[in-house]
């Protein structure tokens, strides 16, 4: 099934307006690491501190049952996991100036208020203190640093360097345009939040491997079009295997969104903005670079010849 047959987008002379987008989403996103760096972002106990209790019920319950007796206790701010068998439940909760003692008392209390009939056991409380949330920043701060590094190096060895360099800096700006808009939300930044940049750092790669595939092949084929011509050529050869990858992968994470449940919700909302914008960035983004690193790399050529 086609999509789309025959299309003749002109990406190339849209790239200005596009680079000027793209700037502001670098920009925001830019904005975002810097609050996240400073801790004034919406940052998990992950990044932040904080506690986690674990409890066991003797009967299963439900997760949904489990939030609401936290929030009437005052305990809003929690992250909650179910292991299997729905009888014991992981409570992880933003640091706020009480011990993890005096934390877990209170989780204990509000749960046993809730459910009478139902007893639990306290089985551990443990304390994620500030220190161990600036490592774990740094570590996903380097392990999209090595992302990167990586796709410069394979794109380098597949194609060119300035092909390399044109992926990085598109995949980079996915990044940062995912995490503009997450700190604009104020949504919680956590590291499955992270998980789901660097997976949307591979799969924007994906994207732009092809296109850059399909404009080696056709700067070969087609020697008497101009790069602008056969870039635009190239997009719109694969313009509808792009999409149709995209609408794809697209149900498959809108299913995670809407049902997932609340511990998925920002990992799936991530991917879902990410995929948009990795699909923009391939058209857009890495191939306009390419453009104009070429225009540049000719002008320079030219120049002694006129001398």
């Amino acid at each position: 099934m086609e999509l789309l047959t025959n299309t003749k987008i002109d990406f190339i002379s849209r790239r200005k307006a596009a680079f000027v987008v793209s700037g502001a989403l670098v920009l925001l996103g830019t904005v975002a690491m810097v609050q996240i760096w400073r801790g004034a972002a919406n940052l998990g106990n992950d990044f932040a501190g904080g506690t986690s209790v674990q409890v066991r019920f003797r009967d299963p319950v439900e997760l949904g049952e489990v939030r609401t007796a936290l929030s009437r206790g005052g305990l809003t701010e929690s992250d909650l996991q179910q292991f299997v068998g729905g009888r014991r439940v992981l409570v992880r909760l933003k640091a706020k100036g009480e011990s993890a003692a005096g934390t877990a008392r209170g989780v204990e209390e509000g749960l046993r208020t809730a459910f009478p009939q139902n007893p639990l056991e306290l089985e551990s409380s443990n304390e994620v203190g500030p220190v161990i949330g600036r490592e774990l920043q740094k570590a996903a701060l380097w392990a999209i640093l090595i992302s990167l590094v990586g796709i410069v190096a394979y794109i380098a060895w597949r194609f060119e360097f300035r092909f390399g360099i044109a992926a990085a800096v598109a995949t980079f700006h996915d990044v940062l345009a995912v995490l503009g808009a997450l700190y604009l939300l104020d949504l919680e930044i956590t590291l499955l939040v992270v998980t789901a940049l660097l997976t949307l750092a591979g799969y924007s790669l994906t994207d732009t491997v092809v296109i850059y595939d399909r404009i080696r092949e056709n700067l070969r084929a087609r020697r008497r079009e101009t790069l602008a011509q056969t870039i635009n050529a190239s997009i719109n050869q694969v313009l509808a295997r792009t999409l149709m990858t995209s609408l794809t992968t697209l149900l498959a994470v809108l299913a995670l969104l809407l049902v997932g449940g609340e511990v998925l919700r920002d990992f799936a909302f991530s991917l879902f903005l990410g995929i948009i914008v990795g699909s923009y960035s391939s058209w857009f983004v890495a191939s306009p670079i390419v453009y104009e690193w070429r225009l540049a790399a000719d002008r320079r050529r030219r120049r002694p010849a006129r001398a």
